[in-house]
């Protein structure tokens, strides 16, 4: 392993690890567990990389325009020790249930991602689907198809912390909560798997189809997600043999795998909070006419906004000149934009 790769070990592995720092009392446990799986197989970190980048990059999309806007925390020597998405981390909210999901939807899909491509040695296409097909239809099984089971393992061996290491009864909960939304992540790439095919013939027919499975975008992936923490199921804060809904009149339908799932309710992150590092929406661009999360009324939490005139300049209207270079007009335009009081 070259130097690079040794400086990057406890960066990365603590970027993760910052995702668990749920409490005091399972930290260190993760923090030494995830050490040591990434010293041990150093060609994870490219993988481990892009699941981090995946997750946090579709967070901040999905909600780029409410007033959670998926704040993320200024990388720097304190990674490992300070939470990496703040409050939310730990508040066991619909936010808290969005970013485990996620995180673990990014590590599956960078994971698999990287055995279909031949860059880890552990793993490549899904043997399973090799073979086999249907002749009666004109199609087989071929091609490299996703191993997205490869991707879900290694997801919940470098994430999932066993609730029994845990002994106080809040913490029980919130642990139980995440695992659970960390699996709802994954149920996400699975589910979203599709089959792509290719036809053979002659003369460009298709007598005969080879088919693989293959994993949506993470763009897809986090839309889903997101429609689940539209609808995310609200838990009891003591667990018996299960987990509960908390509405007692709603305790006999059954929670889903695929649901996300949370403790207790959000605020409204309008106002600033520097001890909760909620950083509010002052400041925020709105849309003035749009009735939308991301409109003025609603983003701004009825403070108002100002309005201010930007310029914007750039080159238009260009063409090719014989020989050879190219002659554009220099274009103005003014536009309002308007921020949250």
């Amino acid at each position: 392993m070259d130097r690079a790769a040794v400086l990057a070990l406890p960066r990365l592995c603590a970027l993760w690890a910052a995702l668990l720092a749920l409490f005091p009392c399972g930290t260190q446990g993760n923090w030494i567990r995830q050490k040591e799986l990434c010293k041990r197989k150093p060609y994870l970190l490219p993988s481990i990389r892009e699941g981090a980048r995946l997750g946090i990059q579709e967070c901040r999309s999905q909600f780029k325009h409410e007033r959670w806007n998926c704040v993320v925390a200024a990388a720097g020597p304190a990674l490992g020790t300070s939470p990496l998405f703040g409050y939310e981390l730990s508040s066991g909210t619909k936010e808290t249930a969005f970013i485990y999901a996620v995180m673990a939807a990014g590590l599956v899909h960078s994971v698999t991602r990287s055995c279909s491509a031949g860059n880890m040695t552990e793993c490549s296409c899904d043997t399973t689907l090799q073979n086999g097909g249907s002749p009666r239809e004109g199609w087989h099984w071929g091609g490299c198809s996703d191993d997205v089971q490869y991707g879900m393992w290694f997801s919940r061996k470098f994430l999932d912390l066993p609730i029994k290491n845990t002994t106080e009864k809040d913490s029980k909960v919130l642990l139980a909560m995440n695992l659970h939304n960390n699996e709802a992540g994954r149920q996400a790439v699975a589910k979203l798997m599709s089959v792509d095919c290719r036809c053979h013939g002659v003369s460009g027919s298709c007598a005969v189809k080879t088919c693989w499975k293959t994993m949506p975008s993470f763009e897809k992936i986090g839309q889903s997600l997101k429609d689940k923490y539209e609808n995310s199921i609200q838990i009891s804060d003591k667990i018996k043999r299960k987990m509960r809904r908390k509405e007692k009149d709603q305790r006999k339908i059954p929670i889903h795998k695929d649901d996300l799932l949370y403790v207790n309710k959000s605020p409204n992150y309008c106002v600033e909070d520097k001890k909760l590092g909620i950083p509010g929406t002052q400041g925020r661009e709105c849309n003035r006419t749009s009735e939308g999360a991301d409109g003025c009324n609603l983003l701004c939490c009825g403070r108002g906004y100002n309005t201010h005139v930007v310029r914007h300049v750039e080159r238009c209207e260009c063409k090719f000149i014989w020989c050879c270079y190219v002659r554009c007009r220099r274009c103005e335009s003014m536009t309002d934009v308007h921020t949250c009081k």
